[in-house]
C-alpha cells in the first residue's frame, strides 16, 4: 500500500502528521512499559535483599578486586554494581521492546495501512516511532541508576566511589563518572535499537522483532567469548559493552569508550538505513 497524499491538499502539513507527544502517549499508556519501569525500579531493591542476606560481599575473592566486592562502600558503589548487572541483559531488553515492538506492532493491530492512509508519509512514521522508542530506551537506563543511587545511599550512606583498582574519587565526581557510564550505555545499545527497529519493519509479529533483536544480542555476546577469533572481537559491538569500566579509574579513560561507541553508532546506521529504504518500498498489506 503506498500512501501519497494529494498535492496541494488543503490544510494537509506532512510534519504535522503523527506529532511526538501523540506517539508518546501511546506508548506510556501501554501495560509492557509501566512492566519494564516496574522490573527495572525493583531491581535496586531486590539487589540490597540479597547484599542483606548473604552479607557483605568485601574480601570474598582471592583475586583482584572487583565491582561487586565494593558494592556497598556506597551509595555511588552500589550503582555502579547494579549497572554492572544489568548491561549485558536486562537493560538490552527494554531497547530492544521499545524499539522493536513500535512498528510490528502496528501491522500486528491491522492499523499500519490506516495510519499511512491518513496520510502519514512512510519517513514520518518510523522518524516519529523510533525517536519515541529512543526516548523510552533512554528513560530507562536512567531509571534503573537514579532509583540505585537513592537505594544504596539510603542503603549503605552518601560517600566517595570506591574504585576496583584502588583509591576512591569524591562523592561530587563519582556523580559525573556514572553519567558518563550511563551516557556511555545508551550508545553501546544503540547497534541493539536499529536491529530491533529494522526488524520491526520487515515484520508483522512484534515477539520477533524484540525476540530477534535480544537473541542476536546474545549471540553477540557469545561470540565475544570465543578467543579463537582474535582481533575479529573488535568489530563486534559485544566486544565493547564494558568499556565503561574505564571510567571507573583514577584517571578517567575515553579510548575504549569512543571505539566502541564508533562501532555501535556505525552498525546503528546502516542498520537504520535499511529499515528506512525497505519500509519505503514495502507493499503494506497490515
Amino acid at each position: 500500500m503506498t500512501a501519497t497524499p494529494v498535492a496541494g491538499a488543503p490544510g494537509y502539513r506532512a510534519r504535522h502528521t503523527l506529532p511526538l507527544r501523540v506517539e508518546a502517549r501511546r506508548q506510556l499508556r501501554r501495560r509492557r512499559t509501566l512492566v519494564m519501569a516496574a522490573i527495572l525500579a525493583l531491581l535496586p531493591f531486590v539487589l540490597v535483599t540479597a547484599f542483606a542476606i548473604g552479607g557483605d560481599p568485601a574480601g570474598r575473592n582471592t583475586g583482584r578486586i572487583s565491582l561487586m566486592d565494593t558494592a556497598t562502600a556506597s551509595g555511588g558503589n552500589f550503582t555502579a554494581t547494579a549497572l554492572f548487572v544489568s548491561v549485558g541483559f536486562l537493560l538490552v531488553v527494554p531497547v530492544a521492546l521499545f524499539c522493536g515492538d513500535t512498528v510490528a506492532s502496528e501491522a500486528s493491530w491491522s492499523s499500519l495501512r490506516y495510519l499511512l492512509a491518513a496520510p502519514v508519509p512512510r519517513a514520518r512514521l518510523l522518524l516519529s516511532k523510533l525517536t519515541v522508542g529512543l526516548v523510552f530506551s533512554a528513560a530507562a537506563m536512567l531509571l534503573l541508576p537514579l532509583v540505585a543511587l537513592g537505594v544504596g545511599t539510603a542503603a549503605y550512606g552518601w560517600g566517595p566511589l570506591r574504585l576496583p583498582a584502588g583509591g576512591e574519587l569524591p562523592a561530587g565526581d563519582a556523580v559525573g563518572r556514572l553519567a558518563v557510564v550511563v551516557g556511555y550505555v545508551f550508545v553501546s545499545q544503540l547497534v541493539t535499537a536499529a536491529l530491533a527497529f529494522w526488524l520491526s519493519t520487515v515484520t508483522d509479529a512484534p515477539l520477533g522483532a524484540v525476540g530477534g533483536a535480544v537473541g542476536l544480542t546474545i549471540v553477540g555476546n557469545v561470540l565475544d567469548q570465543v578467543t579463537a577469533l582474535g582481533g575479529w572481537r573488535d568489530v563486534l559491538p559485544a566486544h565493547w559493552q564494558f568499556a565503561w569500566a574505564d571510567a571507573l579509574q583514577p584517571q578517567l579513560e575515553w579510548s575504549g569508550m569512543i571505539q566502541g561507541a564508533s562501532v555501535s553508532v556505525a552498525y546503528a546506521l546502516v542498520l537504520l538505513a535499511l529499515a528506512f529504504r525497505g519500509f519505503a518500498r514495502k507493499d503494506v498489506v497490515s
